[in-house]
């Protein structure tokens, strides 16, 4: 009687196996790395209007929480590109108060890649990230206002 119940409970866990659920995927356009899915927005648009954007993906603009996810990023953008590296928005803004830097996606602002001197709030009014500055393709503060190419983030 043992032998029969242990075979009936293995068949019941083999043949819910089948119907487990499958992992968390990216939505198309979007490709995954270290958890989360990523996606280069070409279109050119402010900071503000490149968020809402990725709002409207279920995501926000990308936060980098390391050299891995920036190389990562840059690696995405160089395929859609075909070996550009554009300047880009990405989620950094210190618009609530000047030189407190954070995520629009809420992370914690940690992992930094400043080009020299930056930020550096040129004219007052230098409140958001792009990527892709300089010889460096590092970070600068940018008029949000400006037009840019954007990178957007979501969690598996």
């Amino acid at each position: 009687m043992l032998t029969v119940s242990l075979l009936v409970c293995a068949v019941i866990v083999l043949a819910g196996a089948d119907d487990a659920p499958a992992a968390p995927s990216c939505p198309d356009g979007f490709q995954e790395f270290n958890g989360r899915c990523f996606h280069y927005v070409d279109t050119e648009r402010s900071w503000t209007d490149a968020e809402k954007n990725c709002q409207s993906m279920e995501g926000n603009l990308a936060s980098v929480h390391s050299e891995l996810d920036y190389r990562f990023i840059q690696m995405m953008m160089e395929k859609h590109t075909n070996g550009s590296l554009p300047n880009s928005w990405i989620g950094g803004t210190d618009c609530q108060k000047e030189g407190s830097w954070f995520w629009s996606d809420g992370s914690t602002f940690l992992f930094q890649l400043w080009c020299p001197r930056e930020p550096n709030n040129i004219h007052g009014n230098q409140h958001c990230m792009e990527m892709n500055f300089g010889a460096d393709n590092c970070w600068n503060d940018m008029d949000c206002a400006k037009k840019h190419p954007s990178v957007c983030a979501r969690s598996l």
